[in-house]
């Protein structure tokens, strides 16, 4: 399940809980697709709030996404304890220009800060 809101005009945020799935993971690609039809580049926040499970199929298709579209996105960040997801955000940062920081569940108010921040150059977790 997703549930969308936004910093600004051009930032916007989900959490995910629930199953994240091949079903799950194609909404929100969908979602995103649609907010760069009156944006040119966004930022973006996603947020795990208690996903059950992963399958295979969401987290490639969630780690090739911001690669795909690297030259749409200004800066993403990522709110999870799942050390996994924060290697894959760690490899995404090796080959994309927009900015990717990933942040602990504890740091969430952080990740809300720098998303919305007009920080250039952030430090890396």
């Amino acid at each position: 399940m997703l549930f969308d809101f936004s910093f600004a005009d051009n930032t916007i945020g989900y959490l995910i809980e629930g199953d994240m799935d091949k079903a799950t993971i194609l909404e929100l690609r969908q979602l995103i697709l649609e907010k760069f039809k009156t944006h040119d580049k966004i930022n973006l926040y996603l947020e795990d709030s208690d996903i059950g499970r992963f399958s295979f199929t969401a987290a490639t298709i969630g780690a090739l996404f911001p690669i795909e579209y690297a030259n749409r996105f200004l800066k993403i960040a990522l709110v999870t304890d799942r050390k996994w997801i924060h290697l894959l955000a760690a490899m995404d940062n090796l080959v994309i220009r927009p900015q990717l920081k990933y942040f602990s569940t504890e740091d969430r108010l952080k990740a809300i800060n720098w998303i919305a921040s007009g920080e250039a150059h952030p430090s890396k977790l």
